[in-house]
């Protein structure tokens, strides 16, 4: 695969010399290579899949970056071929950022001040939209939970069905206290693993699935136990929540009130709970059965645990 990237790269006149290419991280749907030239350092991605469902995913992307680069705390987009061929699926190159994944007990100010310069940017027409930010989740979950009608964990389906449907009440009863909150660019995705942070410098990278809806969809997605569990071993305390959201507050240009950023807070994390649980419902079945063209020991371990404590996660929810 090197090779064929190294030779891609000069075919098309993406770099100006012989560059070295080496592995660098995989995930569910993509494939992250290293690439050297010179003193200057580049991230060759190819996708292999859309959460979205979108036949151009890695365009997409692309599209994404480009809008939110004047935050500052993305990476810069450099070049896009959607084509699949001949990689079996899109590609592009990006800015290679420095720094490690986010540890919660030392960088939570950081994270909140990313999310708020992100927020801050007017919303992007030609992203998808999600005016209705529960519905679309619940729906989402509801289709990952019934993927597979043969599923083997019945028990689980049949708690993941009914906390469905009590979010589906929860979205009902509070439609109109996020419709009157205002949209912007979300990332939908961001766990610890999707932060850069060093020293002088923090980003939040991997937008394949970025859309326009509630601010409430990052921030909930960022505390709920689903996400902090899912490359770390914590679960953030209230105190550690409210420090964080406090430290978003304060960032905003022009906020809300504080108490309603805490009330919709809860409420988002109930529902991100439903579609991490569900995913990963959905997800065991895949890995059972080697349908992913891409799997990693670790998030297969992470699988196993939310279905076995199932239970307890949804018990969490605030």
């Amino acid at each position: 695969m090197e090779d064929l990237i190294r030779s891609f790269l000069v075919d098309h006149d993406w770099v100006q010399d012989a560059p070295k290419v080496s592995f660098l991280a995989a995930g569910e749907y993509n494939q992250n290579f290293l690439v050297q030239s010179g003193d200057t350092r580049l991230v060759f991605r190819i996708n292999r899949g859309s959460q979205l469902g979108l036949a151009d995913q890695i365009g997409y992307e692309f599209k994404v970056l480009q809008y939110i680069e004047p935050s500052g705390v993305t990476p810069r987009p450099l070049r896009v071929h959607p084509d699949p061929r001949p990689f079996g699926g899109g590609v592009m190159l990006m800015q290679h950022l420095p720094g490690e994944a986010l540890v919660y007990e030392r960088d939570l100010a950081r994270a909140a001040n990313i999310f708020a310069r992100i927020h801050a940017l007017p919303p992007c027409p030609d992203l998808l939209i999600q005016e209705d930010p529960i519905a679309a989740i619940a729906s989402e979950s509801l289709a990952l939970i019934n993927r597979y009608p043969d599923h083997a964990l019945t028990k689980q389906r049949g708690k993941l069905l009914d906390y469905h449907q009590h979010i589906v009440r929860l979205g009902e009863d509070n439609r109109a206290l996020f419709a009157a909150d205002r949209l912007c660019v979300v990332n939908t995705e961001v766990n610890s693993g999707n932060f850069l942070i060093s020293p002088g410098s923090a980003y939040l990278v991997d937008w394949e699935k970025a859309v326009i809806s509630s601010r409430h969809q990052d921030l909930g997605h960022f505390l709920s136990p689903t996400t902090t569990l899912w490359k770390t071993e914590t679960i953030l305390t209230q105190e550690q929540k409210d420090k964080f959201l406090k430290a978003y507050h304060r960032h905003l240009t022009d906020p809300p009130a504080l108490e309603e950023l805490m009330r919709l807070g809860r409420i988002m994390e109930q529902v991100i709970i439903l579609r991490g649980l569900s995913w990963c419902f959905m997800a065991h079945h895949e890995y059972t059965h080697a349908a992913k063209p891409l799997t990693d020991a670790l998030t297969r371990r992470k699988i196993e645990l939310y279905m076995r404590d199932l239970d307890r996660i949804i018990a969490s929810a605030p």
